[in-house]
C-alpha cells in the first residue's frame, strides 16, 4: 500500500468511515492524474475504467480528500474549482491566464521563506500558503 492509501485510510478511520472499493477507485484516479481536474473531468475518468462508481461519490470523496491534506482546491476555471493532488509535492504558486485559462506552476521556495519572515515579524502561525497570480501567459500576449 502506497503512503497517501496509508494516510487516507487512517483518515477515513478515525472519522469513523470505511474505505470502500469506490474510495479506492477515486485516491488511485486522483495520484494518476498530474494535472488539475474538476471533479466532472475525474468522474469522466473514473467512468471509462469503473462503471460502479456514482457521481456523489466523487462528489462526497473530494471533500474528504481535501481534509486528509492528499489534495487542494487549486484555481477556479471556467466557473468550476480544480483541484490537484498535493502529497509529496512541492508546494508551488499558480500563474493563470486571464485568455485562455492556462495554469502555469513555479516553485515557492524562495517565497515561502519570504512569507514565513514576514509572518514571524508579525508573530503570526502560518498554516498555509496558496499563491495565484493572474495575468496574461506569453502566447496570449504575442497573439495581441
Amino acid at each position: 500500500m502506497q503512503q497517501h492509501e496509508i494516510i487516507f485510510e487512517e483518515f477515513l478511520e478515525m472519522k469513523g468511515l470505511k474505505f470502500t472499493r469506490s474510495r479506492r477507485v477515486i485516491l488511485a484516479t486522483v495520484f494518476r492524474l498530474h494535472k488539475h481536474f474538476d471533479v466532472e473531468q475525474l468522474y469522466d475518468i473514473i467512468r471509462n475504467t469503473s462503471k460502479n462508481v456514482s457521481r456523489a461519490t466523487v462528489y462526497r470523496t473530494i471533500p474528504l480528500l481535501v481534509e486528509a491534506g492528499l489534495i487542494q482546491r487549486s484555481v477556479r476555471s471556467e466557473a468550476r474549482d480544480t483541484y490537484e493532488h498535493i502529497f509529496g509535492h512541492p508546494k508551488h504558486a499558480h500563474w493563470v491566464c486571464n485568455i485562455c485559462g492556462a495554469v502555469i506552476e513555479t516553485d515557492m521556495t524562495g517565497a515561502n521563506k519570504l512569507m514565513q519572515n514576514m509572518a514571524k515579524a508579525q508573530s503570526f502561525a502560518i498554516d498555509d500558503i496558496s499563491l495565484i497570480i493572474s495575468g496574461i501567459c506569453k502566447k496570449c500576449q504575442r497573439k495581441r
